[in-house]
């Protein structure tokens, strides 16, 4: 069917495995992590802790887990299989890769409807020129981590060298 990383894929064939893999899955599971939370644990603790509390959503219980990296989480008693490049070599895996993707980009699209003129809906949250130049302008809105570099130091230039609005 195509099921691959989903980096290798363009939005349209993620959209349309989505749906494929939604009909043909026995269970899906997603989560999310509050920017706060990631802020405060570290991304990498925050994906662990994301992919368990998916996992224990799911509608079964797995007989194992498969994680793209090579760090087992530390939030689950599960058993546990690391696989570097595991989205380009596992179909669950680049299933679950894909499944991610297409909702964070669908949040993404959504939050552009909320945050106004950070350009989300195109730049899907990365740090792209029009995002670094929006965060210059704007700031941060909510769904910011504080803590990311790209953040910190444009909002940081933003309140050193805030505009001119006075002419």
């Amino acid at each position: 069917m195509g099921i691959n990383d989903s980096k290798l894929l363009r939005d349209v064939e993620r959209r349309e495995l989505f749906d494929y893999i939604l009909a043909k899955a026995l269970a899906v599971g997603v989560s999310c992590v509050s920017p706060t939370e990631i802020d405060r644990i570290n991304i990498l603790e925050a994906s662990m802790l994301a992919m368990s509390k998916a996992v224990s959503d799911l509608d079964i219980e797995p007989n194992m887990i498969l994680i793209d990296g090579n760090r087992k989480s530390p939030y689950t008693a599960l058993p546990q299989k690391t696989c570097v490049g595991g989205d380009r070599t596992h179909l669950a895996i680049a299933a679950s890769s894909i499944v991610a993707k297409v909702i964070r980009d669908s949040l993404m699209v959504y939050f552009d409807g909320v945050y106004s003129g950070y350009g989300f809906a195109h730049n899907m949250g990365y740090p792209t020129f029009e995002h670094r130049e929006a965060l210059k302008t704007l700031g941060p809105c909510p769904i910011h981590r504080r803590k990311f570099r790209g953040v910190i130091s444009e909002s940081a230039q933003m309140t050193l060298f805030p505009a001119d609005n006075e002419g």
